[in-house]
């Protein structure tokens, strides 16, 4: 089961766009203090969204410690991972272009499941 602990947030960001359903998925900053879910497996994670926010309304992210992710596929203890085209943790490979950003230390039972990861977007 997926859990949480420690984590650091950023202070001061809002949604750019409806984030209701985006709760923690990856996402990358969209302008000045904005951020919106990551597009792209290429895209550098700024942290994991920790709630729903309206568009416009408080973005609270975690940029380092351990949260809770949504995974696109089967997650295992240790692997490394990044951010899919959808904002969902995928597990990368040492040595890709993609940005690696965290490990799992709990895994998942298949795609769209919860994990639990130790994060360090900075």
């Amino acid at each position: 089961m997926a859990y949480e602990g420690p984590q650091v947030k950023i202070p001061g960001l809002t949604a750019s766009a409806s984030l209701t359903t985006s709760q923690y998925l990856f996402v990358k900053m969209s302008g000045e203090k904005t951020v919106t879910v990551c597009a792209a497996a290429t895209d550098l994670p700024i942290g994991v969204l920790q709630n729903a926010p309206a568009s416009g309304a408080e973005a609270e992210v975690a940029v380092s410690g351990i949260t809770k992710i949504i995974g696109t596929a089967d997650l295992n203890y240790n692997d490394i991972i990044g951010t899919s085209s959808g904002g969902h943790a995928v597990a990368k490979s040492a040595g890709t272009v993609d940005y690696i950003v965290g490990r799992v230390i709990n895994g998942n039972a298949g795609a769209g499941g919860y994990i639990t990861a130790a994060i360090d977007c900075v």
